[in-house]
Protein backbone atom coordinates (compact mmCIF):
# COMPACT_ATOMS: atom_id res chain seq x y z
CA UNK A 1 0.00 0.00 0.00
CA UNK A 2 1.50 3.34 -0.96
CA UNK A 3 1.74 5.87 1.77
CA UNK A 4 -0.39 8.18 0.58
CA UNK A 5 -3.51 5.77 0.28
CA UNK A 6 -2.12 4.46 3.85
CA UNK A 7 -2.52 8.08 5.30
CA UNK A 8 -5.87 8.53 3.46
CA UNK A 9 -7.20 4.58 4.98
CA UNK A 10 -5.76 5.52 8.84
CA UNK A 11 -7.51 9.66 8.12
CA UNK A 12 -10.62 7.43 7.38
CA UNK A 13 -10.68 4.91 9.98
CA UNK A 14 -9.94 7.78 12.56
CA UNK A 15 -13.52 9.58 11.55
CA UNK A 16 -15.45 6.39 11.35
CA UNK A 17 -14.24 5.68 14.86
CA UNK A 18 -14.46 9.53 16.47
CA UNK A 19 -17.74 9.22 15.01
CA UNK A 20 -19.18 6.07 16.51
CA UNK A 21 -17.00 6.66 20.06
CA UNK A 22 -16.73 10.20 20.53
CA UNK A 23 -13.25 11.67 21.25
CA UNK A 24 -11.14 9.21 23.61
CA UNK A 25 -8.74 9.68 26.65
CA UNK A 26 -6.63 7.26 28.54
CA UNK A 27 -9.37 4.93 30.28
CA UNK A 28 -6.60 4.74 33.21
CA UNK A 29 -8.18 6.39 36.30
CA UNK A 30 -5.55 8.92 37.40
CA UNK A 31 -4.08 12.43 38.77
CA UNK A 32 -0.84 12.67 38.27
CA UNK A 33 1.78 11.19 35.78
CA UNK A 34 3.36 9.14 38.50
CA UNK A 35 0.26 7.80 39.10
CA UNK A 36 -0.69 7.19 34.88
CA UNK A 37 2.85 5.90 35.24
CA UNK A 38 2.08 3.11 37.86
CA UNK A 39 -1.09 2.28 36.20
CA UNK A 40 -0.15 1.62 33.03
CA UNK A 41 2.58 -0.79 33.86
CA UNK A 42 -0.20 -2.51 36.10
CA UNK A 43 -2.11 -2.63 32.65
CA UNK A 44 0.26 -4.90 30.94
CA UNK A 45 -2.27 -8.34 30.31
CA UNK A 46 -5.05 -6.88 32.59
CA UNK A 47 -8.04 -5.25 31.86
CA UNK A 48 -8.04 -1.21 32.68
CA UNK A 49 -11.25 -2.06 35.00
CA UNK A 50 -9.54 -4.43 36.68
CA UNK A 51 -6.88 -2.03 37.20
CA UNK A 52 -8.87 1.04 38.13
CA UNK A 53 -10.53 -1.06 41.00
CA UNK A 54 -6.83 -1.76 42.36
CA UNK A 55 -5.39 1.46 42.24
CA UNK A 56 -7.36 3.81 44.82
CA UNK A 57 -5.95 1.78 47.81
CA UNK A 58 -2.60 1.82 45.49
CA UNK A 59 -2.53 5.98 45.02
CA UNK A 60 -3.83 5.92 48.83
CA UNK A 61 -0.86 4.34 50.35
CA UNK A 62 1.57 5.28 47.38
CA UNK A 63 0.73 8.71 46.19
CA UNK A 64 3.80 9.52 45.04
CA UNK A 65 7.73 8.26 43.72
CA UNK A 66 9.10 9.05 47.38
CA UNK A 67 6.36 6.77 49.22
CA UNK A 68 6.51 3.37 46.31
CA UNK A 69 10.07 3.44 46.54
CA UNK A 70 9.88 2.59 49.98
CA UNK A 71 6.99 0.10 49.63
CA UNK A 72 7.25 -3.78 51.24
CA UNK A 73 7.79 -6.14 47.76
CA UNK A 74 5.29 -8.51 50.06
CA UNK A 75 2.25 -5.85 50.88
CA UNK A 76 2.60 -4.13 47.07
CA UNK A 77 2.57 -7.64 45.57
CA UNK A 78 -0.50 -8.30 47.93
CA UNK A 79 -2.39 -4.79 46.91
CA UNK A 80 -1.63 -5.20 43.00
CA UNK A 81 -2.19 -9.61 42.94
CA UNK A 82 -6.03 -9.30 41.19
CA UNK A 83 -3.92 -7.14 38.13
CA UNK A 84 -1.65 -10.64 37.42
CA UNK A 85 1.82 -11.01 37.17
CA UNK A 86 1.95 -9.06 40.28
CA UNK A 87 6.02 -10.14 41.19
CA UNK A 88 6.90 -8.44 38.15
CA UNK A 89 5.06 -5.89 38.38
CA UNK A 90 5.98 -5.00 41.90
CA UNK A 91 9.41 -5.16 41.40
CA UNK A 92 9.46 -3.05 38.30
CA UNK A 93 7.24 -0.53 39.99
CA UNK A 94 9.46 -0.06 43.08
CA UNK A 95 12.54 0.10 41.27
CA UNK A 96 11.37 2.61 38.58
CA UNK A 97 10.15 4.87 42.08
CA UNK A 98 13.23 4.47 43.17
CA UNK A 99 15.15 5.64 39.58
CA UNK A 100 12.76 8.77 39.25
CA UNK A 101 13.65 9.86 43.31
CA UNK A 102 17.79 9.17 42.36
CA UNK A 103 17.36 10.54 39.10
CA UNK A 104 14.96 12.40 37.83
CA UNK A 105 14.54 14.17 41.52
CA UNK A 106 11.12 12.84 42.12
CA UNK A 107 9.80 13.78 39.31
CA UNK A 108 8.42 11.59 36.15
CA UNK A 109 10.53 12.74 33.09
CA UNK A 110 8.89 13.46 29.84
CA UNK A 111 11.02 12.19 27.50
CA UNK A 112 11.12 8.66 25.31
CA UNK A 113 14.63 8.25 26.20
CA UNK A 114 13.93 8.94 29.93
CA UNK A 115 10.95 6.88 30.01
CA UNK A 116 12.40 3.59 28.57
CA UNK A 117 15.40 4.20 31.03
CA UNK A 118 13.25 3.37 33.71
CA UNK A 119 12.01 -0.92 34.40
CA UNK A 120 9.21 -2.41 33.24
CA UNK A 121 8.90 0.97 30.75
CA UNK A 122 8.69 -0.19 27.20
CA UNK A 123 7.42 2.61 24.33
CA UNK A 124 4.07 1.56 24.69
CA UNK A 125 4.16 2.84 28.81
CA UNK A 126 6.13 5.68 27.53
CA UNK A 127 3.85 6.90 24.71
CA UNK A 128 0.78 6.44 27.05
CA UNK A 129 2.65 8.61 29.73
CA UNK A 130 3.97 11.51 27.14
CA UNK A 131 0.50 11.71 25.11
CA UNK A 132 -1.57 11.78 28.21
CA UNK A 133 0.00 13.26 30.99
CA UNK A 134 2.48 15.70 29.10
CA UNK A 135 0.49 16.61 25.92
CA UNK A 136 3.98 14.77 23.71
CA UNK A 137 2.27 13.13 20.48
CA UNK A 138 2.42 9.37 21.18
CA UNK A 139 1.09 5.96 19.71
CA UNK A 140 0.82 3.29 21.83
CA UNK A 141 0.80 0.10 20.40
CA UNK A 142 -1.24 -2.33 22.35
CA UNK A 143 -2.58 -5.79 21.50
CA UNK A 144 -5.72 -4.60 19.80
CA UNK A 145 -3.52 -1.78 17.77
CA UNK A 146 -1.51 -4.25 16.45
CA UNK A 147 -4.33 -6.44 15.61
CA UNK A 148 -6.31 -4.68 14.31
CA UNK A 149 -4.00 -2.61 12.26
CA UNK A 150 -2.89 -6.31 10.78
CA UNK A 151 -6.43 -7.10 9.97
CA UNK A 152 -7.19 -4.04 8.42
CA UNK A 153 -3.98 -4.51 5.99
CA UNK A 154 -2.98 -1.17 7.16
CA UNK A 155 0.73 -3.11 8.45
CA UNK A 156 2.35 -6.36 7.97
CA UNK A 157 3.99 -6.83 11.30
CA UNK A 158 3.72 -7.94 15.12
CA UNK A 159 6.81 -5.43 15.93
CA UNK A 160 5.01 -2.86 17.71
CA UNK A 161 8.04 -0.53 17.07
CA UNK A 162 7.60 -0.83 13.55
CA UNK A 163 4.00 -0.49 13.83
CA UNK A 164 3.88 2.58 15.82
CA UNK A 165 6.78 3.84 13.01
CA UNK A 166 4.72 2.93 10.04
CA UNK A 167 1.43 4.66 12.00
CA UNK A 168 3.31 7.86 13.04
CA UNK A 169 4.79 8.50 9.70
CA UNK A 170 0.97 8.30 7.95
CA UNK A 171 -0.91 10.06 10.41
CA UNK A 172 -0.88 14.07 11.70
CA UNK A 173 1.13 13.99 15.49
CA UNK A 174 -2.05 15.57 16.50
CA UNK A 175 -3.65 12.10 15.95
CA UNK A 176 -1.51 9.91 17.26
CA UNK A 177 -2.91 9.55 20.92
CA UNK A 178 -6.25 9.46 20.08
CA UNK A 179 -5.89 7.34 17.21
CA UNK A 180 -4.61 4.55 19.30
CA UNK A 181 -7.41 5.14 21.95
CA UNK A 182 -9.88 4.91 19.49
CA UNK A 183 -8.31 1.70 18.10
CA UNK A 184 -8.35 -0.08 21.33
CA UNK A 185 -11.68 0.93 22.72
CA UNK A 186 -12.92 -0.56 19.12
CA UNK A 187 -10.59 -3.76 19.68
CA UNK A 188 -12.47 -3.95 22.99
CA UNK A 189 -16.14 -3.50 21.75
CA UNK A 190 -16.88 -4.47 18.01
CA UNK A 191 -13.47 -6.24 16.85
CA UNK A 192 -12.12 -8.52 20.17
CA UNK A 193 -9.98 -11.24 19.28
CA UNK A 194 -12.15 -14.37 19.28
CA UNK A 195 -15.18 -13.18 18.07
CA UNK A 196 -14.63 -9.74 15.60
CA UNK A 197 -17.94 -8.14 15.00
CA UNK A 198 -17.52 -7.46 11.23
CA UNK A 199 -20.75 -7.14 10.03
CA UNK A 200 -21.24 -4.66 11.89
CA UNK A 201 -17.85 -2.85 11.77
CA UNK A 202 -17.77 0.88 11.47
CA UNK A 203 -14.71 0.40 9.14
CA UNK A 204 -15.38 -2.72 7.46
CA UNK A 205 -15.30 -1.09 4.44
CA UNK A 206 -11.27 -0.51 5.25
CA UNK A 207 -10.88 -3.81 6.46
CA UNK A 208 -8.52 -6.31 4.50
CA UNK A 209 -10.29 -9.07 6.92
CA UNK A 210 -13.68 -8.13 6.36
CA UNK A 211 -12.98 -7.91 2.86
CA UNK A 212 -12.12 -11.55 2.34
CA UNK A 213 -14.71 -12.90 4.54
CA UNK A 214 -17.52 -10.77 1.99
CA UNK A 215 -18.66 -8.69 4.87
Amino acid sequence: MKKSELRQNLLKMHSALLAAYGPQECCLDHATPFQLLMATILSAQCTDKKVNSVTPELFRRYPSPEEMAGADPAELENLIHPCGFYHAKAKNMIAASKKIVSDFDGRVPDSMDALTSLPGVGRKTANVVLGDSFGVPGLPVDTHVKRIMNLTGAVHSDDPVAIEAVLCSALPPGLWAEFSHLVIIHGRNRCPARRPGCANCEIRGLCRHAKTKGV
